[in-house]
């Protein structure tokens, strides 16, 4: 344990709001016969006779009463919030951009409200580059935003297309991180995730996040913006755990005709990635990944409120790192790739 006071941010923490709610219940009421994982997962939280995910919503919803009692029952000081899955993404490109505004107005107010205990990733529609761009500098520039959270791929496409560098390029140069969170997974990956419960966080969510990251890394898009910073939640999705084959395969596929890094993938995930603890809480997976990825890269998180605070709060506390490093993964690291302003000597100041 730490011999000096702690502060608790918690960097993948979801939220929704009414607006959207009631537009992802229309979306499931106008495909009926859809059957594609994204609309299983949605219709399970906001469809007719939702399934065992429909006690989500309420806690999604209650972003500030409810949310601030277990924060402050299990000694969380702050939460970085972000729009759950699947954002804004499933909607057409003109709903998704205003949406995604009214998500962005709506979470820079409750930060407003409570500027010690929240802080926020904007949401935008990928979808709508141009339009994107411009909401990115919005949420950063008037909103004081303190990043960007993107729900893995849009129509079946990830960021690595060419079409979605305006994104990238925007991300760079606002010195802002793109967090990447897993939705249903595309329709090329989906097929066999539909057995045996592997359709979402159980096996398919790593898998989809996982694809995205390595697309990125593979197709040069860290040669091209190089200051560019991508989080991954989930303990990374188990990338990194394949950095020594990456790397391997990687010089093959580059000899036989893939476009030609700069970097080894292991040098762009510890240069271009962070990623955060949330919904993992094995000590073994966090030792190596901060062997692998260095402490400075390694965030907590809970995925609230689809896991648990206080089970999380206990493995941070617990688990055989130095107060340093303690310190790294519970605020500092967060405080810099997210730009949250730092902890000062009035700590409880909470509001």
């Amino acid at each position: 344990m730490t011999s000096k006071a702690i502060r608790r941010i918690a960097t993948e923490e979801a939220f929704s709001i009414p607006e959207i709610a009631q537009a992802l219940r229309k979306l499931c009421e106008s495909r009926t016969g859809a059957n594609n994982i994204d609309m299983m997962l949605v219709k399970n939280i906001y469809g007719d006779g939702a399934g065992y995910q429909a006690k989500f919503l309420a806690p999604l919803l209650d972003i500030e009463d409810g949310r601030l009692r277990d924060m402050d029952a299990n000694g969380v000081d702050m939460q970085l919030l972000s729009l759950t899955a699947p954002g804004v993404q499933m909607f057409d490109a003109d709903t998704a951009t205003e949406l995604a505004a009214v998500a962005n107005d709506r979470l820079a107010e409750v930060i407003a409200r409570h500027p010690a205990r929240f802080a926020g990733l904007a949401s935008f529609a990928p979808h709508s580059p141009q339009r994107a761009v411009r909401e990115m500098e919005r949420a950063v520039n008037k909103l004081k935003l303190n990043g960007f959270m993107v729900n893995s791929h849009t129509n079946n496409e990830y960021l690595d297309d060419p079409k979605y560098w305006p994104v990238l390029e925007a991300a760079e140069a606002l010195d802002r991180c793109i967090y990447i969170h897993p939705r249903g997974p595309s329709e090329m990956l989906s097929g066999p995730m539909r057995d045996y419960g592997m359709f979402a966080a159980l096996w398919a969510y790593g898998v989809e996040v996982g694809t995205h990251a390595v697309r990125l890394i593979l197709s040069g898009v860290f040669d091209r913006f190089p200051r560019l910073k991508i989080c991954l939640g989930h303990m990374g999705e188990a990338v990194h755990f394949w950095s020594w084959r990456l790397d391997f395969m990687s010089a093959r596929a580059q000899a036989a005709g893939a476009p030609k890094l700069a970097l080894k993938p292991s040098e762009y995930l510890r240069r271009n990635f962070a990623i955060t603890t949330s919904g993992q809480e094995s000590p073994l997976a966090l030792e190596f990944s901060i062997k692998q990825l260095g402490v400075d890269n390694v965030l907590w998180a809970i995925d609230y409120p689809y896991q648990p605070s206080a089970p999380a709060v206990a493995f941070m506390d617990g688990v055989a790192v130095t107060d340093d490093e303690r310190h790294k993964l519970y605020h500092g690291n967060a405080e810099r790739l997210f730009h949250i302003a730092p902890m000062r000597a009035a700590f409880d100041n909470r509001r």
